[in-house]
């Protein structure tokens, strides 16, 4: 397998509960809104909860490259769903905005912080992908097999 590609798999069954499998974990994914009883993220929140991590990662690997101590890093991101509602017929679906605030716990000044901040939007694989339509290709396999 090639080593850049990242993989994981999405499968649900009679629970109604969609469990996707990493290399390292398990996580269910709840629709919230049909099913209350299942616990779990939603779809929206898992791509927010995706979004921050990796911005959390880069922030921290930059953060060091640049000689900033970072005692703590907070990130609240926030998406606006506006577009799947039901008076937004005409919307592209999925988020119409998404507000992403860094609050990081450090010495260093704001404009220190400004370029740091610069470089982890600039070196980011989730904004790169959110921002710049990236290719994607859906594939449908009929033939299934559920073992």
């Amino acid at each position: 397998m090639n080593a850049n590609l990242i993989n994981v798999l999405g499968y649900t069954g009679n629970n109604k509960q969609f469990v996707v499998k990493t290399l390292n974990t398990d996580l269910r994914v709840s629709e919230n809104s049909k099913y209350p009883e299942l616990e779990g993220p939603n779809p929206y929140e898992y791509l927010l909860a995706g979004f921050a991590g990796c911005i959390n990662a880069l922030g921290q690997s930059i953060a060091k490259e640049q000689g900033i101590v970072l005692r703590s890093l907070q990130i609240e991101i926030t998406g606006d769903l506006t577009a799947l509602s039901a008076e937004a017929k005409e919307a592209k679906p999925g988020f119409s905005s998404i507000e992403i605030k860094l609050k990081p716990a450090t010495t260093v000044s704001r404009e220190v912080l400004e370029k740091w901040m610069n470089e982890v939007q600039l070196r980011s694989p989730a904004y790169n992908m959110l921002v710049n339509n990236i290719p994607v290709s859906l594939v449908l396999n009929k033939d299934y097999l559920y073992n």
